[in-house]
This record gives structure tokens, sequence and C-alpha cells, in this order.
């Protein structure tokens, strides 16, 4: 089975496009090897995505025969993804955290003399 299409049937990505997207960017590895959208995948092997930020790796257990529901992913790969990844995500997200709220609006005239103030120091 090709790999954007065996990445899209265990739910790792939304679409077949998107997952042959993420190939094409050189953000699949097969056994730390970039794969092509192409690239045959055979139970054993290890793959790692980086989505969001966030390396997962994945063992091969069997092929699909086409998209599965949630609840059956776990029969068709394993999860080996250290959580570290995870608390760096975390970690990532608590420092992106700005003191205007999400859905504020646009910046006001104060809030930009402040970034171009900020810009023009750094």
């Amino acid at each position: 089975m090709r790999i954007d299409k065996y990445l899209w049937a265990i739910r790792v990505f939304k679409t077949r496009n998107m997952a042959s997207e993420a190939c094409k960017k050189g953000q699949v590895r097969i056994n730390n090897n970039i794969a092509k959208p192409s690239k045959e995948v055979y139970k054993g092997e290890q793959i790692i995505v980086r989505k969001n930020q966030i390396n997962y790796k994945f063992v091969v257990i069997d092929t699909p025969e086409s998209r599965i529901g949630a609840k059956l992913v776990d029969l068709y790969r394993k999860d080996e993804t250290p959580k570290e990844e995870f608390e760096k995500f975390d970690l990532l997200k608590y420092s992106k955290d700005y003191y205007r709220k999400k859905g504020a609006g646009r910046p006001t005239k104060k809030d930009r003399r402040d970034i171009d103030n900020y810009t023009e120091e750094n």
C-alpha cells in the first residue's frame, strides 16, 4: 500500500491529498528515509510523521484495505511517539500566549505603535 494512502487510511491526515503533500514536503520518513507519496509500506516498518510541530512515530502492524474507523486504528499501527514530544508542544503553546484575547479583533493604533517600536528596537 502507498504511504499516502496508508496515512490517510489510519487517519493521520484528513484527506489523501494532505498526506501526499506532507510526503512531498519531506515531513514523512520511512525507516529514517524521506518517503515519496508512492513509496510502498510493509509490515514492521517505522514511520515518522512531522505534523503540527510534533514528530509522531508509528510502526506498521498491518495494511488496511481502505479507510478505517477511529476505533480500529490500533489494529493497523503501533504508536511509539514519546511523551516528550507532546510536552514540547504544550510549552510552545504556552510561549505563544499573548496579552490580547483571541478574537479581540484587529490591533488598535496603540497596539500598532507598540509593535512598530518593538521591531525597531530589535
